[in-house]
């Protein structure tokens, strides 16, 4: 059967495993790839991608399906601002890898992030990588529509962005600051050691690879890392750099962690990034409107609604999980059932917390009462595929990455 022959050569090519993927999803692909080539027989196609390295990169493209956005995980740029401020060195040229770099959303976002960290444009480079060419040849085009600004804080785009026609390009200052290419995940080679990264965003991609790969990955993403520097996984993969030479940056919701040496010694917490007030690029200043003047705003005048306590309640969960202190995570999520009643939000971080305290059935607990109150909910689809995956129920992880799947289909901008 041909779909199976496809996997396999999807596999061996960019190391995908097809239990993680829907198989109507290569199907789809297959049947682009078909019509776009004028072939009817799956025995032709199959002929035509074996022989052809530029079909086999078409294929790859139909079968990679970007999804990402500006500032996707915000807690992941804050680490990398406050790791790039503890680590700083006189001269020192940071260099930053975005990988998978998808439509470049992610490196961008970085460029911002250091830019409002106080880096200038000399201190920093961001390299952008994907096995897509269709996805490198729009970061290089960088106009974004509505589906690359998602949630409520835009501000970043009034700073760095600029209209154009078809949406929004990051402006000049930023664009100046990545470059892409295209190769596969393990084409990367570190040759010396002026060309390794201090810091690699490798996010959800790990969850696309079997175990063996998972293991070639970390390794290859351990060799191309400058000591000490810092790897940026997904939240469904935060439990794998632990067992391949990496360290927890100590920053939970960031999941990020540090390249352990070969003489492990401990490692003192990053400090707190000192406040830096974001640098604006390129835009003038906007004069703020006058407000009348009273000892107490109208927001804090009035009193707190439901659903504010019900948003500082979450922030407080939040905020635990975010220290690393799992156990009043634990109890604030408690407690917020207890007063709001049940919230899918909830039961996401309690699941995050049970998982990082290394409870996995009572991870996996709460990541299915976040699917039932929300089902189309992609982190915690991610996060118990993989979960179930490491319990040794393949064919469970394998239904949810299909339900993934097909909601990165749908969510796709025509």
């Amino acid at each position: 059967m041909i779909t199976t022959d496809i996997e396999k050569l999807l596999h061996a090519a960019i190391g995908m495993n097809a239990e993680s993927v829907s198989g109507s999803g290569i199907q789809f692909a297959l049947k682009q790839r078909m019509a776009a080539t004028h072939l009817t027989e799956p025995a032709a196609y199959w002929r035509l991608v074996t022989g052809s390295r530029h079909e086999l990169q078409e294929l790859i493209n139909a079968v990679v399906i970007p999804e990402t956005w500006f500032f996707r995980d915000r807690e992941a740029f804050a680490a990398l601002a406050r790791h790039a401020r503890a680590n700083r060195r006189p001269g020192q040229h940071i260099r930053i890898l975005s990988l998978p770099c998808s439509t470049g959303e992610e490196p961008y976002s970085a460029a911002m992030a250091m830019f409002d960290a106080g880096f200038a444009a000399s201190d920093f480079h961001i390299e952008g990588i994907d096995v897509s060419t269709r996805n490198i040849a729009e970061a290089e085009q960088a106009v974004y529509g509505r589906n690359s600004f998602r949630g409520e804080d835009l501000a970043f785009r009034a700073r760095f962005c600029e209209q154009v026609p078809g949406g929004y390009r990051p402006v000049a200052t930023v664009l100046r600051q990545v470059t892409f290419r295209a190769a596969n995940l393990f084409d990367v080679t570190a040759t010396a050691p002026s060309e390794l990264y201090d810091v690699v965003f490798c996010r959800n991609l790990l969850i696309y690879f079997d175990r063996t790969r998972q293991e070639r990955a970390l390794a290859h993403l351990r060799a191309i890392l400058a000591p000490g520097g810092m790897l940026l996984v997904g939240p469904a993969e935060s439990s794998l750099p632990g067992l391949c030479g990496f360290v927890s940056a100590r920053m939970p919701m960031a999941f990020a962690f540090l390249k352990q040496e070969a003489e492990t010694t401990p490692r003192p917490t990053l400090p707190p990034a000192p406040k830096v007030k974001p640098q604006r690029v390129l835009r003038p200043a906007t004069p703020s409107p006058t407000r009348p003047t009273s000892r107490l705003s109208a927001a804090s005048a009035r009193p707190e609604t439901t659903a504010d306590l019900m948003r500082s309640s979450l922030a407080a969960i939040e905020r635990a999980a975010n220290a690393g202190q799992l156990d009043e995570a634990k109890a604030a999520a408690g407690q917020h059932i207890d007063r709001f009643g049940p919230a899918a939000e909830v039961y996401y971080l309690l699941g995050l917390a049970h998982d990082a305290g290394k409870e996995p059935d009572r991870a996996i607990e709460n990541y299915r009462k976040t699917l039932y109150l929300a089902p189309d909910h992609r982190e915690t689809l991610a996060h118990l595929a993989l979960l179930l995956q490491r319990q040794g129920d393949l064919d469970g992880a394998k239904v949810l990455s299909a339900r993934l799947a097909r909601l990165e289909k749908r969510s796709r901008v025509p």
